[in-house]
């Protein structure tokens, strides 16, 4: 089986550790095979694949989008190292408002499958991180995109920093999700 698919604490989200074959000309991995997918429970069609690149001390999100345009996701970090974070934003959720913390990185080639229902951000650790996010759903829909800010004290998510990180201008003036309308949550 090319894939060991990790359950974790918030149902629906899973951690994918692919099998790698390496030898002296580099290496090889399947990073997704609908069938083993699902197989696993896994589901999904993609719509739209974005790749993004980042500095050092860079937080990403977290961001959503609200229904009817909501996504699912598989973040792969190709290049350096992140601290993946989803947050679990499903009202009727058993771990509604809980997040868990993943270390995606080019070495481990791990990848995380996020439901929708999420809010997703990420820490950039190395030099620079790139990222590759296949979307399931709908396809991006500019008035439809939202997010939590990633020092939400009510999710009191610990990002392990000791330095105020680097956000985009719309990352700056997130909400709190205590603002957040419940009709914009899942």
């Amino acid at each position: 089986m090319p894939f060991i698919f990790k359950r974790t604490d918030i149902e629906g989200l899973v951690l994918i550790e692919p099998q790698v074959f390496k030898d002296e000309r580099g290496y090889f991995f399947e990073n997704f095979k609908k069938s083993d997918f699902l197989n696993n429970g896994i589901d999904v069609d993609f719509v739209q694949e974005n790749c993004s690149k980042s500095a050092k001390d860079v937080i990403r999100g977290l961001h959503f989008q609200r229904a009817p345009y909501a996504q699912g996701k598989i973040i792969t970090c190709t290049k350096g190292e992140i601290l993946d974070c989803a947050v679990d934003l499903r009202k009727d959720s058993k771990t509604f408002k809980n997040y868990l913390l993943f270390n995606l990185n080019e070495e481990n080639k791990h990848s995380l499958f996020i439901p929708k229902g999420f809010a997703h951000g990420f820490l950039t650790l190395s030099d620079t991180a790139e990222i590759s996010y296949k979307i399931t759903g709908a396809q991006y829909n500019k008035d439809s995109e939202f997010g939590i800010i990633y020092n939400d004290p009510e999710l009191n998510i610990n990002w392990d920093i000791d330095f105020e990180p680097i956000l985009s201008n719309k990352d700056k003036i997130l909400p709190k999700l205590s603002e957040i309308k419940p009709e914009d949550l899942f």
